[in-house]
């Protein structure tokens, strides 16, 4: 196929990995960090310990803090920001990049607190109707980069465009599907790591198997449950960027959502975890946002409701599972 220059924004674990991924399939391809003084580290030593490791990063990758030399001929832009923070790249972005000459590519799993929106909707909002896929699904970054057979879902309801870019990420150990429901593959990568969190705290509080379990299994039918409330297919959350990114998330121990679990299970605050941390949870803000896209649905989240109160109103975690366990008979 015809190769195309590409930029990655967010030099995080998951941007690093994809920018060598495409540079290996012979892609030219630049990463955009937010931070000059690391981006400069990063481009003198060829590492970005940070967040990604023992991964050597090519030396003809271009690593830049410059938005606008990093996105100057970009056919396809890689959108890796943390949730949080997309809006407001996205407002430096528009002044600067081509938006009808260039493909977008989010791979960012989280939901906006506040406007509740996912981040195709931010895109949209904040760039027009721009040509945009969504990718997700279970894709523990350090797995990736070495090379560990991973499949992924590209989502779309433009055909040659999703089909466009499922061969330009497509390689013998990185699979990609595509699928139509963007809606259903943005929530299940977002609402998922609620769900790791939750399992983190059972660890951490020392329950067993069975315990995650039934948060994996009732966690899957909660996130079912507003995923069609909210226009999603419901097969959806039976797939790759569904179950799939669920299990994944849950049970890795390169999740950062369930190390955050884990961290409160055993007596850390969420504060002194945050303070702590290099690396964004997602799984933390997008608690909140879907705690109130709950009560905006009338969705009932049994495992989310609990999380948030102990993320956000200092519920004891073990009071928080008695409650869980506690909670009127019903059928599956």
């Amino acid at each position: 196929m015809k190769k195309v220059d590409i930029a990655v924004l967010g030099d995080g674990g998951w941007g690093t990995t994809l920018a060598i991924l495409l540079f290996k399939k012979g892609f030219d391809v630049t990463i955009w960090g937010a931070f000059p003084d690391y981006v400069s580290y990063m481009d003198r030593t060829r590492q970005n310990s940070r967040f990604l490791p023992g991964v050597s990063i090519p030396k003809n990758i271009i690593l830049t803090a410059d938005l606008r030399n990093a996105l100057s001929g970009k056919k396809v832009i890689i959108l890796a920001i943390p949730s949080q923070y997309l809006r407001r790249v996205l407002k430096k972005m528009k002044p600067i990049v081509h938006c009808r000459e260039a493909v977008f590519v989010s791979v960012i799993k989280g939901i906006e607190m506040g406007t509740l929106k996912r981040m195709s909707q931010v895109i949209y909002e904040e760039l027009g109707r721009v040509r945009l896929v969504v990718l997700s699904g279970p894709t523990i970054a350090h797995e990736v980069a070495r090379g560990l057979p991973t499949v992924a879902v590209i989502a779309s309801h433009d055909i040659r465009l999703k089909k466009y870019l499922q061969d330009i990420f497509m390689t013998d150990r990185f699979r990609v599907y595509t699928n139509e429901d963007v809606i259903g593959v943005e929530l299940g990568g977002s609402l998922k790591n609620i769900i790791a969190i939750a399992c983190g705290i059972s660890d951490g509080l020392g329950f067993g198997t069975n315990t995650l379990a039934a948060l994996l299994s009732r966690g899957l039918a909660e996130i079912s449950r507003l995923g069609h409330a909210m226009g999603a297919d419901v097969k959806t959350f039976s797939g790759i960027s569904g179950l799939g990114d669920l299990v994944t998330t849950c049970i890795s121990p390169y999740s950062r959502n369930r190390f955050v679990g884990v961290q409160i299970g055993r007596g850390r605050t969420l504060r002194n975890i945050q303070g702590k941390m290099r690396m964004v949870a997602e799984g933390i803000p997008t608690t909140k946002s879907a705690y109130y896209l709950g009560l905006k649905n009338k969705v009932d989240l049994p495992i989310t409701r609990e999380v948030y109160h102990v993320l956000y109103r200092h519920k004891l975690p073990l009071k928080a599972f008695t409650d869980l366990m506690a909670r009127k008979k019903k059928e599956e």
